[in-house]
């Protein structure tokens, strides 16, 4: 299926405000709010809007600590790598994991509470697995610009 204007509008809107209700996105989309609500219910069951969240500000709760660790893997099997993935889903600290191309083949994007635990991150569940030959980690300073929408035009 493919997009038109309206529904790239809608995904625009929703990714500034999911919350908005069917009456906000009809004034906005210039449809009725029973148009807005359809468009809205199709593009969730197709599977282009994947969910909803709440944007939590990890410092007010507690996770003073956000870093970025790369994971070069000594040995590429495919029973450790799927053993490493489990851990990055397993590992609550761990909010994101890409396998990347280049020199590191994952990338965790991680919070903590304190450099106490994400040294106990990396020294404890990171460094110990077998398949695991070097961690680089790199803690953020400052959020220049947090997660942003997606470009959808």
């Amino acid at each position: 299926m493919s997009l038109d204007a309206i529904d790239l509008a809608l995904l625009a809107a929703l990714q500034e405000n999911a919350m908005m209700t069917a009456q906000e996105l009809s004034e906005r989309l210039h449809l009725s709010p029973s148009q807005a609500g359809r468009r809205r219910q199709r593009l969730e069951a197709e599977g282009y809007i994947r969910g909803y969240r709440a944007d939590v500000e990890p410092e007010r709760i507690g996770l003073g600590v956000e870093a970025f660790i790369q994971i070069v893997m000594a040995t590429h099997t495919e029973k450790n790598a799927l053993d490493f993935v489990r851990i990055t889903k397993i590992q609550r600290e761990i909010v994101g994991a890409w396998t990347l191309t280049g020199e590191a083949d994952y990338l965790l994007r991680v919070f903590c509470a304190d450099l106490g635990a994400l040294n106990r991150l990396v020294q404890q569940v990171l460094l110990p697995h077998p398949a695991v030959s070097r961690v680089q980690s790199q803690i953020v300073m400052e959020r220049v610009k947090a997660d942003a929408p997606l470009p959808v035009s």
